[in-house]
């Protein structure tokens, strides 16, 4: 088993910036991508980033040139840093891991950690 635990959901104004972590735990050696989805209310789940072991990231549309993705390997840390922050980013972060290793990233989790909450005032 793997533990996900994140950190750093705010309050943000609108334009500003915010960094959420998240550390994993447990059976680390398993994972090969880690990332993060996110909820809004009435919305369904959808992915944000991913990063996989050796560095290869995706990410979705919506946040590309605004978000960015970076691992500690030794830390097993993920990290999430968000600039220029919109009104409809605001959701529940989650952090994610997978142990599947192929031609995607993150499209199916095997962990998820309990979620911060983001929130972005306009």
């Amino acid at each position: 088993q793997v533990q996900l635990v994140e950190s750093g959901g705010d309050l943000v104004q609108a334009g500003g910036s915010l960094r959420l972590s998240c550390a994993a735990s447990g059976s680390i050696f398993t994972i090969n991508a880690m990332g993060w989805y996110r909820q809004a209310p009435g919305k369904e789940r959808e992915l944000v980033a991913g990063i996989t072991k050796r560095g290869t990231t995706n990410y979705a549309d919506s946040v590309k040139g605004r978000f960015t993705i970076s691992r500690d390997n030794a830390k097993n840390t993920v990290y999430l840093q968000m600039s220029s922050l919109k009104p409809e980013d605001t959701a529940v972060y989650y952090c994610a891991a997978e142990g599947w290793v192929g031609t995607t990233i993150l499209r199916n989790p095997d962990y998820w950690g309990q979620g911060t909450q983001v929130t972005v005032s306009s």
